[in-house]
């Protein structure tokens, strides 16, 4: 039997925590997570209730956890899906895009504004925390398979310069959708019309990037 008073504490919980993930993601996104306290994420919140950030999640970390993971998922689910569409594929190009639009298109479907994509270019850029978006996002099964349809795309290439290529294809990828988002918070113009736009220059410059020619170390 569901006692209505319980279910209106358990609907409230649940709003106070999305009030926490968008304020905290905000903040984080323009000031950068140590920069921003648990008091002022609580504010921005609408909580009168300074410890309601803790109550609700823990530690700063627990709560980076928890915007990560709160995006993780449907992107994961395009992804899935583009990789099924992908199936067996040698095409390089394709592969690229199952790495790049699922992001692209999430922050379409999420509409304006969006600090997903600022918060993922903080949290990369940090020794500490990046190990959370890794073990959240970046092991995913759907990527996996995505990265192993693209190495089957490019078999003779020295694994030390996969290595190299893939580091730059995720540093483009994050900054270039941080930049875009910034850009659209500040009303300045963008290279590229939508966020279908923006993910095709990524897939063009990316694919490039895979194949482009490889000078030995001397």
């Amino acid at each position: 039997m569901t006692v209505p008073g319980d279910t209106a504490r358990a609907e409230r919980g649940n709003a106070t925590r999305e009030a926490i993930l968008r304020a905290a993601e905000r903040l984080f996104a323009e000031h950068g997570v140590f920069a921003v306290s648990n008091r002022q994420i609580s504010e921005a919140a609408g909580q009168g209730n300074n410890a309601a950030v803790n109550y609700h999640f823990g530690t700063k970390t627990d709560l980076v956890r928890a915007i990560v993971r709160h995006h993780a998922v449907p992107i994961e689910r395009i992804r899935a899906r583009m990789a099924d569409e992908a199936g067996q594929s040698t095409g390089t190009r394709v592969w690229v895009a199952c790495l790049v639009r699922p992001s692209t298109e999430h922050l379409a479907e999420l509409g304006h504004p969006t600090w997903f994509g600022r918060f993922g270019a903080q949290i990369m850029t940090d020794p500490v925390l990046r190990d959370i978006m890794v073990e959240e996002s970046l092991t995913s099964p759907a990527l996996v398979r995505t990265v192993d349809g693209l190495n089957r795309c490019l078999p003779g290439l020295p694994i030390e310069v996969r290595v190299e290529r893939g580091d730059m294809a995720r540093q483009l990828m994050v900054h270039v959708i941080a930049e875009r988002e910034r850009a659209i918070a500040e009303g300045t113009p963008t290279p590229r019309p939508d966020w279908h736009g923006t993910a095709t220059g990524l897939i063009d410059a990316i694919t490039g990037l895979w194949h482009a020619p490889i000078t030995p170390c001397r």
